[in-house]
């Protein structure tokens, strides 16, 4: 009698230590309030030397990008050695990669918030932002493509005096318009959710800034009807943004998978490109999220239990987009299109093969360092496997458009010597620069935390952290008088 009631004990023991017993934080439950308001507003003031490091880097990389784009503009897009067949060069393999960097956003603003997973709160806003900036960057190349700058709005879908219509047949009209779409639904999402926030700008900004924040935080006082309003409409925005950023790169996906050129004529593109996107986007969730957390002093909320979380799911996307892939390797592989398989085979073992292979070494294996705990906790390992990440997902793109124009279906137009110039790269780099400064600059003017988001992770994590004490206090107490009964 006396072992089985050690048993019980025991068994009882092990299910309250794995109920109630505390696991890592995602943030300190015991910070106050008027703290969290101090910390992110003096990111706002004061942030460490590196945010300036990063900034005028960006704008020298940015200035460098303008140049090429005006000797180009002057020159005409002889000067990219855009040429019969290899007539987009890098531009739309950058374009697609910015538009997929777009879905971080999304799907941790978006996603996350309609799954209730709180511990989002603290770092969806630099997300949704990333996101803004990305549609941004990728617009611009839809306008360097065209080469006649002037000429950009034949690609927007609206009605004219001149009975000059946008040919709807045109994937530069689908890309303008799903672009369009997503980039004000974006900036409305963004917005929205600061207005909070801004209020609280308000409130302590002096000068310019206190004006500044008083046009924009729109008369917010927090009252009931305010914030049920608020609540509503934020979840109305998240749930229509989603099935847009799908169709967003869908349709930027359709652009390839309605040609006839080998390599690119396949139903399986939609899904492996909004993979890629997700994938890229939270790879560069990690980047932005280390750089975030030491340059404005963030190392209280952006928290390593927190930054292993995005890890977890970079890595599950990560396994998705390797499925997708082998996917298309085997379709291609043991189909009956035999242009299709000579393209695999070029890709493999042509010129372009060291860049075929890099590809799927860095999006399909370099992820499963992320499988390691000692990885995920080691911020300077973890900052350099997710650059590796983005630069693999930046080539996956090279690699589905270069190829597939260098080894069409004519032979007298094959290119396998082609490589970029300077005057891509230079554009490409300068793309990187211009997001990367309108990044830093946001982060410098409007709050990257989400203050009353914080807030209301900390109360419901410490009324939560009662409840535990509660229970297992009468759990522990019921075993008690059980073992005292003769």
């Amino acid at each position: 009698m006396v072992s089985e009631t050690h048993d019980v004990s025991h068994e009882t023991e092990v299910a309250i230590e794995r109920r109630f017993v505390a696991k890592a934080k995602d943030i300190d439950e015991d910070i106050h309030w008027a703290q969290i308001n101090e910390d992110v507003l003096r990111s706002l003031e004061r942030p460490r030397p590196l945010f300036w490091v990063i900034f005028f880097a960006s704008l020298l990389l940015f200035t460098y990008g303008v140049f090429c784009e005006i000797y180009q503009y002057n020159t005409g897009l002889g000067v990219a050695d855009l040429e019969n067949p290899q007539v987009w060069g890098l531009y739309i393999a950058t374009f697609i990669f910015w538009i997929g960097m777009s879905h971080s956003g999304t799907l941790l603003s978006a996603i996350l918030h309609l799954m209730h997973a709180d511990w989002r709160k603290p770092i969806y806003r630099f997300a949704e932002a990333m996101t803004t900036f990305s549609l941004m960057t990728a617009g611009l190349f839809v306008i360097v493509h065209l080469g006649r700058l002037w000429q950009f709005y034949y690609v927007s879908a609206y009605p004219n005096e001149r009975w000059a219509w946008p040919n709807f047949s045109s994937p530069l009209v689908w890309d303008a318009t799903a672009i369009g779409t997503y980039l004000t639904s974006s900036i409305i999402f963004l917005y929205f959710g600061m207005i909070p926030d801004l209020a609280i700008c308000r409130d302590k900004a002096t000068g310019f800034r206190g004006v500044f924040y008083r046009f924009l935080s729109l008369g917010w006082l927090g009252t009931d009807r305010q914030w049920s309003n608020f609540r509503v409409t934020y979840l109305t925005i998240a749930c229509l943004l989603i099935p847009l950023a799908v169709s967003v790169h869908s349709i930027v996906a359709t652009d390839f998978a309605v040609s006839q050129a080998p390599g690119w004529h396949t139903t399986s593109f939609p899904p492996y490109f909004v993979a890629g996107a997700l994938y890229s986007g939270c790879a560069a969730i990690i980047t932005l999220f280390i750089i975030l957390r030491y340059t404005f002093r963030f190392e209280q909320y952006m928290t390593m239990p927190i930054l292993e979380k995005i890890c977890k799911l970079t890595f599950a996307i990560s396994m998705i987009w390797t499925y997708l892939n082998l996917i298309e390797y085997a379709t291609v592989w043991y189909g009956s299109d035999v242009y299709q398989k000579q393209v695999l085979i070029f890709k493999a073992t042509g010129m372009y093969a060291p860049w075929w292979w890099a590809m799927n070494i860095l999006g399909s294996v370099v992820p499963f360092a992320l499988a390691f705990k000692a990885v995920r906790n080691h911020i300077p390992t973890l900052m350099v496997v997710s650059l590796l990440l983005n630069v693999g997902m930046w080539i996956e793109r090279f690699m589905i458009l270069t190829p597939a124009f260098a080894h069409g279906y004519y032979p007298w137009l094959w290119t396998g010597h082609w490589w970029p110039n300077w005057v891509q790269m230079g554009i490409v780099a300068g793309s990187f620069g211009w997001f990367t400064m309108l990044f830093m600059l946001f982060c410098k003017i409007f709050p990257s935390v989400s203050m009353y988001e914080v807030k209301e992770m900390v109360y419901h994590r410490r009324e939560a952290r009662k409840d535990r004490a509660q229970q297992a206090g009468s759990v522990l107490g019921k075993v008690q008088v059980e073992e005292l009964r003769p």
